[in-house]
C-alpha cells in the first residue's frame, strides 16, 4: 500500500507528535507498505529551525529509507497568535507544490495530521483529483483550543471557524483522534460513526521501562543526578516536555516555592518553548529547581527514570482537546504520576488510578500532592507499578500500530460499507 504523510512535524528524533509521525512511519514500512512524508523543517520545541535545515529552501532526504520533503516555512521567534496563523499559513502554501506532485505516484491514502488544519482542504482536494482515501488524525482540536487559550477571540470569528472546521472533518474519509473524548468532541462537529477511529497515541515499552538508579551504570538514572548535583536520597520531581501555553507551565514554579523548606524534594523541568524563559525567572532563587534542555531520545529512558514523581500540568480550558503524548511515557517509566485535571476528564480518568489527580491551577494542592508521596515510597512504588501494567497492557506500539494498520486496509479498500473497529478496546 502506498501511503503519503502529510505532517507538518515530522521529527523521529524528538518528542510529540514529530516523534509519532516519525514512529508510524518506519513502522509502516518496516512492514512493507511505501510511505512518503511532506513536513516542515523542524523547528519544536525551539521554535526555531534545526541545524541542518532550511527555513527557505525545498529538501529533499532520505529517513531509513522512507523519502522526505521538507516544505519552506516561517517559524516566529515569538508564537503569539497572528503569528501562528501566519507560520501555519506559509506552511501550507509553500507544501502544495510537493502535494501536487505525488500525483504521478499516485498513493493509495493520504494521510494528515492535525495540527495543522490548514492542510485539510489541499489534501481533500488531492484526494478528490486522484480518486484516493484521505485521513485526519487529529492529535490537537486546535480550533477549539486556540478559543479556549485566547489565541483566538471573537463570537463571530469562533462561528466561522467552527463552521469550515466542521464542513472540512466531514469530507474525509476517516477521521480519528487520540482518546475518547476527543472523539466524541468530533462526533459532536457530525462526523459520522462509521468514519471515526480511535488511535490513541502509544509507548515502546521494551525501550521506556524501569530504571535501577545506579550512578555508576552507564545508562542510570544517577548520571542525570550527578550531573545537575541533586544528592541520591533527594525525591526528584520531574516535568519532561514542551513549555508552552497548554501546559498550565507556571504552576510548577508556584509549588516548588511553596516546597522551597522541604530540603530533600528537587525539582527538575526538562524542555524548551516560549514559556521557558518565564518560568526560569519565576524559580530564580529556588536553589532546588533544575532546568535542562531538550534532552536526546537515546537518553529519554534515563531521562524519565531519574523521576521519583512525574508532574503533568494542564490548564484547565484544555482539558479533552488535547491528550499529552508524554503520559505513556510516564507510565512506562513505571514511576508515580501527578496530573492537574478535574474529574470526568480524559486526562483524570486515565491518572485516577496509577497516580494523583488535583484541580488545574491549584498550586497548594499541586504542593501537597507532592509532598504526600515525597513521604509515601510504598506509595509511589504502587502507582508506579499500576501505570507501567497499564502501559504494557493498553499502550504498546507495536500492538496500536497492528491495528491502526488493518484500518488503514480497510480504508482502501471501503466502498461505503465498512464500519472502522476501534484500536483501543479499554478506556482507562
Amino acid at each position: 500500500m502506498k501511503i503519503l504523510l502529510y505532517s507538518m512535524n515530522f521529527a523521529p528524533e524528538l518528542a510529540g507528535i514529530g516523534k509519532y509521525s516519525g514512529e508510524m512511519a518506519d513502522w509502516l514500512h518496516a512492514r512493507g507498505h511505501e510511505v512518503r512524508v511532506i513536513a516542515a523543517p523542524p523547528f519544536f520545541p525551539h521554535w526555531a529551525v534545526f541545524e541542518g535545515h532550511s527555513a527557505w529552501a525545498y529538501r529533499k532526504s532520505e529517513h531509513n529509507g522512507i523519502t522526505v520533503w521538507r516544505a519552506p516555512t516561517w517559524v516566529p521567534a515569538q508564537p503569539r497568535a497572528l503569528a501562528r496563523v501566519a507560520h501555519l499559513f506559509s506552511f501550507m502554501v509553500s507544501s502544495m507544490p510537493l502535494l501536487l506532485a505525488q500525483a504521478r505516484w499516485k498513493p493509495d491514502l493520504v494521510f494528515v495530521v492535525e495540527p495543522p488544519l490548514l492542510c485539510a482542504p489541499a489534501a481533500l482536494l488531492f484526494s478528490k483529483m486522484l480518486g484516493i482515501k484521505s485521513w485526519l488524525h487529529i492529535q490537537d482540536h486546535e480550533v477549539d483550543a486556540a478559543f479556549s487559550l485566547g489565541h483566538l477571540r471573537g463570537a463571530g470569528v469562533r462561528r466561522v471557524a467552527l463552521s469550515l472546521e466542521r464542513w472540512l472533518l466531514s469530507r474525509f474519509s476517516r477521521v480519528s483522534s487520540i482518546s475518547a473524548a476527543m472523539l466524541d468532541k468530533a462526533r459532536d462537529k457530525g462526523i459520522g460513526e462509521g468514519r471515526l477511529v480511535l488511535f490513541p497515541n502509544w509507548v515502546d515499552v521494551s525501550a521506556i521501562r524501569p530504571t535501577t538508579d545506579t550512578p555508576d551504570t552507564a545508562n542510570a538514572a544517577g548520571g542525570y543526578r550527578t550531573e545537575l548535583g541533586i544528592p541520591r536520597d533527594a525525591v526528584v520531581v520531574l516535568y519532561a516536555g514542551s513549555l508552552g501555553t497548554k501546559q498550565g507551565i507556571e504552576l510548577l514554579a508556584e509549588a516548588a516555592g511553596l516546597l522551597a523548606d522541604q530540603p530533600d524534594i528537587h525539582f527538575v523541568i526538562c524542555g524548551n518553548g516560549p514559556s521557558r524563559d518565564p518560568l526560569m525567572s519565576a524559580c530564580a532563587g529556588l536553589e532546588r529547581v533544575h532546568f535542562l534542555d531538550l534532552q536526546p531520545a537515546e537518553r529519554l529512558n534515563e531521562l524519565l527514570g531519574m523521576a521519583d514523581v512525574h508532574v503533568l500540568p494542564q490548564r484547565a480550558d484544555a482539558a479533552d482537546l488535547v491528550m499529552p503524548s508524554k503520559l505513556a511515557g510516564m507510565f512506562a517509566s513505571a514511576k508515580a504520576v501527578i496530573a492537574t485535571a478535574h474529574p470526568g476528564t480524559e486526562l483524570g480518568n486515565a491518572v485516577a488510578q496509577r497516580g494523583l489527580v488535583v484541580p488545574p491551577g491549584d498550586a497548594a494542592a499541586l504542593a501537597n500532592a507532592i509532598a504526600q508521596l515525597a513521604h509515601s515510597p510504598a506509595l509511589r512504588e504502587a502507582l508506579g507499578a499500576a501505570g507501567r501494567a497499564f502501559a504494557q497492557a493498553e499502550l504498546d506500539q507495536n500492538a496500536i500500530l497492528s491495528r491502526f494498520e488493518q484500518e488503514l486496509v480497510r480504508c482502501v479498500a471501503d466502498r461505503g460499507t465498512t464500519t472502522p473497529s476501534p484500536l483501543h478496546e479499554s478506556q482507562p
